[in-house]
């Protein structure tokens, strides 16, 4: 039996939309009429009715226009993308998501980047247990404190109530550390560096598909060290190789520093983070690094003996990113077409749709197709024919435009006669982004349709830094901060009040600090809320 600490509210499941401020993105003159099987969330899931009936009436204005637009109802798009591009669907049990093949391949992009990444930097993957006895999780005071409410309990196996009720994984220190406490035994056992990839159950009380769920997906490095200069380093690194995947592979420009006393993780000494601003100008905390000092080890009794033969506490780390990546990447760059992938990270970089009326026209083009696509597979570029006879090709470009593939090539009889192809831009929206006369021969498109996705990596990064920094507003006093919040900004002024401080603003105005940016401007600057001197400067932001 899995029982939680606390139940949540059987209200709405999603956080309703404040988005109202925005310029509506550009049309497509195309609009996706899916069909009716990817037309929505699945009605039949356990979810809430007033999310069932928001579901319909959602799906009620895809039919009518490809999904909610943005500027109207910023959720309602959100789910609209979600459903209609096919990357996830309602679990049975409420709060859960089924991520579906298209959603779960774009989390294997982030798997293949990030795998590589820990590697080069010394980490091995390995796996611990999913159940944690309860007695683990009491250990480190302020981490039960923290996680208390959010934890599913089991208390019955085989039938039988249990001796120790058990834990399902919120995440991993307190069984990391028992497990560290019987291999670390001396100096010449550190560091000691492992990753794993695993589930995490956490009884949220309000979610939202991929950014906030019962159960979600990630990845949790856990480090142990002889001092805490290496412990801080490895924090520093880690939230440095995330900062490089959100900018190189993803095109989110996120702010990287480091999180106030209030918002550090529970049994960490500092958490470092990266924040990236949605489509919405809310901010999501989409990684985070945590120098956890000696809590753990203390509480555990994690020891090692220095080279000096004295016993000492071991120095740790945790870090992590999940799923909700994925809901970043959909609320950065996403219109109102549907979902828009940076090329790095898209399971299909190039969809080829073939174009013919008459069946004496099929068999050539399609030949051409064939020809085109296996060059390009050859070069390593990620493409797919869609070469089914089922679906108009407008059809196919809508579909291929909702599930955000970045470059489309059409190919009718025309093109096969002048051995050229027709070469479409997601990010370009229209005539704009049409292309003709491309060359066929392999050696021409290969380096056009690789500059071309090179270009649309560099122009969705581009747009996302622009949108985050024209919506960055600098305070010098609370008055202008609660203006900027109320505006839907982000406010960034200096600050050195206190932890009481720093709650009043939450509480009146919605916002929390974000972060310390480690891109601080040099000199003692007025702290905005006390007058006093203030060392660095905070960003304050609605968030996720």
């Amino acid at each position: 039996m899995v029982v939680s600490l606390r139940l949540p509210s059987l209200s709405s499941l999603f956080s309703p939309s404040i988005s109202r401020r925005y310029p509506s993105v550009l049309r497509r003159r195309h609009h996706l009429r899916p069909p009716p099987s990817s037309a929505s969330f699945s009605a039949q899931s356990t979810v809430p009715a007033t999310d069932v009936v928001d579901s319909r009436k959602s799906n009620q204005k895809v039919q009518e226009g490809g999904v909610t637009p943005r500027s109207q109802d910023f959720n309602a798009w959100y789910l609209d993308v979600i459903a209609n591009a096919e990357l996830a669907d309602y679990g049975p049990v409420r709060g859960t998501m089924v991520i579906r093949p298209y959603g779960y391949a774009i989390w294997e992009a982030i798997q293949d980047y990030l795998n590589v990444k820990f590697k080069e930097t010394g980490h091995s993957n390995m796996y611990f247990p999913q159940l944690i006895p309860y007695s683990f999780i009491e250990k480190e005071a302020s981490h039960v404190e923290g996680f208390s409410p959010e934890l599913a309990l089991v208390t019955i196996g085989g039938g039988k109530e249990l001796e120790e009720k058990l834990v399902v994984r919120p995440t991993s220190e307190t069984i990391v550390n028992h497990m560290f406490t019987q291999w670390i035994h001396s100096y010449r056992d550190l560091p000691l560096m492992v990753n794993q990839w695993a589930n995490v159950t956490r009884w949220e009380m309000r979610t939202k598909p991929f950014v906030r769920t019962l159960e979600f997906l990630w990845q949790e490095g856990h480090t142990a060290h002889a001092t805490p200069e290496e412990a801080e380093k490895e924090a520093i690194q880690m939230i440095d190789v995330y900062t490089k995947f959100a900018y190189e592979e993803a095109a989110i420009p996120v702010i990287a520093g480091r999180k106030s006393k209030v918002e550090t993780f529970a049994g960490a000494v500092r958490t470092y983070t990266i924040e990236a601003m949605m489509g919405d100008r809310k901010a999501l905390q989409a990684g985070t690094s945590h120098n956890l000092g000696q809590n753990f080890s203390r509480a555990f009794g994690t020891l090692f003996t220095d080279e000096s033969g004295q016993r000492q506490h071991v120095w740790q780390t945790s870090w992590a990113v999940s799923t909700r990546f994925v809901g970043g990447i959909i609320m950065t760059h996403g219109d109102d077409t549907g979902l828009m992938l940076p090329p790095k990270i898209a399971p299909i970089q190039v969809v080829i749709v073939p174009i013919w009326k008459k069946e004496d026209d099929k068999a050539g083009v399609l030949n051409a197709a064939s020809s085109v696509k296996d060059a390009l597979h050859t070069a390593g570029i990620k493409v797919k024919l869609d070469d089914t006879d089922q679906r108009t090709p407008g059809w196919k470009f809508n579909f291929w435009e909702m599930k955000g593939v970045p470059l489309r090539i059409e190919i009718g009889p025309r093109d096969v006669s002048s051995q050229s192809v027709v070469v479409c831009r997601r990010d370009v929206p229209g005539k704009q982004g049409k292309v003709f006369g491309i060359s066929m021969e392999p050696s021409i498109l290969e380096v056009y349709i690789k500059d071309k996705l090179d270009e649309i990596q560099s122009s969705l990064l581009g747009q996302a830094t622009s949108f985050r920094d024209s919506n960055i507003v600098d305070v010098s006093s609370y008055d202008e901060l609660k203006v900027a919040i109320s505006q839907g900004k982000w406010a960034r002024g200096p600050w050195s009040a206190s932890d009481k401080d720093e709650l009043k603003v939450k509480e009146e105005t919605g916002a929390t600090i974000r972060c310390f940016p480690f891109d601080q401007p040099h000199g003692i600057k007025t702290c905005l809320m006390t007058g006093n001197p203030a060392e660095e400067v905070a960003i304050f932001a609605k968030s996720y």
